[in-house]
C-alpha cells in the first residue's frame, strides 16, 4: 500500500483532517491536493512527476479544446486521447507487447524497466471524462489547476477508485459542504470498509491462497471451494475500499458515487454488471458503448460492440492473456443473453437465476484470477471432470483453510442486503442505533487487531 495502513490511520489522516478544518475554505482544495500528493509520492515519488506532467497536458488540452470548434476541436480531442492512453498504455502494456512479440517472433527484446505507476488506470479514466466531457461541453473548462490537479489526486479514490466523473466532481469541488453528521456518516462507512477488508477478505484469502497455490491440481470440491472462496474475497477486498473511499469523501465533504450493489444477487450476468465496479462499468458505456451506437444497431453491430467493449475492458484490468480471456467470456455471455437468453432468464424461478448467475461469475473469477494459461486449463479441467481428493482430512490438516471457512459464513451472510436492510429499516429505534454504534466499535477495534497481527494487506485492485 502506498502508506501503511496503521500509518494511515493513525498519523497521515488525524494530520489532514486536523489542518483541513482549521484552514479556511478557500484554502481547502489547496489542502487537500497537498495531502493528495503527499500520500501518492509516500509510496512512489518518481511517478508523482508524471501525475502531475498529466494534470498539466491536459489542463492545457481542456483550455484549447473549449476555445476551437470543428475538425481543430476534433484533432485536439485525438492528440489529448493519445496522449494519455499512450503514457498508461507504456507503463502497463509495453512489456506485455514485447514478451508476445518474442514468443511469435522469437525474437530477444529487453523489457522496459520501468514499474506500474499504482492507480494509473484509475486516474487516466478520471483526466478522459473530464476532457471527453469538455469536448462534448457538458461541463466547463477548469482554469483554476489546483481544482483539476484535486479532481485527478484526490487521495480517498486516488489508487483504486471509484472512478469520479468530472461532471459529479466539477460542483463539489466549487460548492461542497461538510457536516459534524456527514463526518460520522463517514467513519462509519469507512470502519465498515476497513472491516470488509480486514477481517473477511484477508481471512477468506487463506482458502483461495491454500487451495491453488499449494496444488491447483488439487480435487474438483476442493478447486470449486477456491473459486467460492476468491469470489467472495474479491469482493469485499475490492467493495471494501470502495466503501472506505466514499467514507473518507463523506469526511471530507465530497460524495462519491456507489460502486457495488450486492452483485452476487444478481439474476443474470447483466444484471451483474448493473452492480459490479458500477464507475467502470457505466465509464465504458458512457464513452465507449454508447459512442459506437450502443445497442440501437443491428444485431452484428451490437455483437461488434459488445466485443470491443468487453476487450477493453478484460485489458484495462491487466496486461495479461487471463484478462483478454476474461473480459472476452463475458462478452460472449453477454451476447447470448441479450440475443438469445434474456426472455428465457425472465420466465425462470428467481433462485433458478441466482443459481445461473453465479455459476458463470465464479468462473469468471477463476479465469480472472489465473494468470498462466496452461495452469487455468488444468483448473478448469478439474473442476469439470471430477477428481477425488479427501477433502475432511484436508481442511483438518491445514489451519489456514480453517480460518477460512469460518470467515466465509460472514462473507456469505453480509454479501446479501439482508442485515443492512433490516438495519436502515430501523435506524430510528434507539436501540438500533446504539447496537449499530457498538458494532461499528467492535469493527475497528478488531481490524486494528488484525492489522497489527498480519503485516501484509495488499488491495488486489492496487495491481490494475
Amino acid at each position: 500500500m502506498v502508506f501503511s495502513s496503521f500509518s494511515f490511520i493513525f498519523v497521515f489522516l488525524p494530520i489532514v483532517l486536523a489542518i483541513y478544518f482549521l484552514v479556511k475554505d478557500k484554502y481547502k482544495n489547496i489542502c487537500i491536493c497537498i495531502a493528495s500528493l503527499i500520500f501518492y509520492a509516500w509510496g512512489e515519488p518518481k511517478n508523482i512527476i508524471l501525475m502531475l506532467l498529466s494534470v498539466l497536458v491536459n489542463y492545457w488540452f481542456a483550455i484549447y479544446i473549449g476555445k476551437q470548434e470543428g475538425k481543430k476541436k476534433k484533432l485536439l480531442l485525438v492528440l489529448d486521447i493519445i496522449f494519455n492512453i499512450g503514457i498508461m498504455g507504456f507503463f502497463k502494456y509495453a512489456n506485455f507487447i514485447i514478451n508476445n512479440m518474442n514468443a511469435v517472433f522469437s525474437t530477444n527484446i529487453e523489457n522496459v524497466k520501468a514499474s506500474l505507476p499504482i492507480g494509473i488506470s484509475f486516474y487516466t479514466f478520471q483526466i478522459l471524462s473530464y476532457i471527453i466531457d469538455v469536448y462534448r461541453g457538458k461541463v466547463k473548462v477548469q482554469k483554476n489547476i489546483i481544482k483539476l490537479c484535486t479532481y485527478v489526486a484526490l487521495f480517498p479514490r486516488l489508487v483504486q477508485g471509484p472512478i469520479v466523473r468530472y461532471e459529479d466532481a466539477e460542483y463539489q469541488l466549487e460548492h461542497r459542504k461538510e457536516s459534524f453528521d456527514k463526518f460520522i456518516a463517514g467513519l462509519k462507512r469507512f470502519i465498515y470498509g476497513l472491516g470488509k477488508k480486514v477481517l473477511i477478505a484477508n481471512n477468506v484469502a487463506f482458502i483461495t491462497q491454500t487451495i491453488y497455490q499449494t496444488n491447483p491440481t488439487n480435487g474438483t470440491i476442493l478447486l470449486w471451494l477456491g473459486a467460492i472462496a476468491y469470489t467472495l474475497q474479491i469482493y469485499f477486498d475490492f467493495s471494501g475500499y470502495s466503501d472506505m473511499a466514499i467514507g473518507l469523501g463523506k469526511m471530507f465533504g465530497f460524495d462519491f458515487m456507489e460502486n457495488f450493489n450486492y452483485p452476487y444477487i444478481a439474476k443474470s450476468i447483466t444484471d451483474f454488471w448493473r452492480r459490479w465496479h458500477i464507475s467502470l462499468s457505466t465509464w465504458f458505456r458512457d464513452y465507449v458503448y454508447i459512442p459506437l451506437g450502443g445497442n440501437r444497431v443491428s444485431k452484428i453491430k451490437l455483437v461488434r460492440n459488445l466485443f470491443i467493449v468487453w476487450a477493453l475492458t478484460g485489458l484495462w484490468h491487466g496486461a495479461n492473456w487471463n484478462f483478454i480471456i476474461w473480459g472476452i467470456y463475458y462478452a460472449i455471455l453477454l451476447i447470448i443473453e441479450k440475443l438469445v437468453l434474456n426472455k428465457v432468464i425472465e420466465k425462470l424461478p428467481n433462485v433458478v437465476k441466482h443459481i445461473y448467475a453465479l455459476f458463470f461469475i465464479v468462473i469468471g473469477w477463476v479465469i480472472f484470477r489465473t494468470e498462466d494459461l496452461s495452469q487455468l486449463m488444468l483448473i478448469l479441467k478439474n473442476m469439470f471432470i471430477y477428481t477425488p481428493a479427501n477433502v475432511i482430512e484436508y481442511i483438518l490438516s491445514s489451519w489456514n483453510v480453517k480460518i477460512g471457512l469460518l470467515f466465509m459464513i460472514p462473507a456469505i451472510l453480509f454479501s446479501v442486503p439482508f442485515f443492512m436492510d433490516k438495519m436502515k429499516k430501523n435506524e430510528n429505534k434507539n436501540s438500533i442505533y446504539i447496537l449499530n454504534n457498538v458494532i461499528v466499535c467492535c469493527i475497528f477495534v478488531l481490524s486494528i487487531v488484525q492489522l497489527l497481527i498480519q503485516t501484509y494487506n495488499p488491495f488486489i485492485y492496487f495491481n490494475f
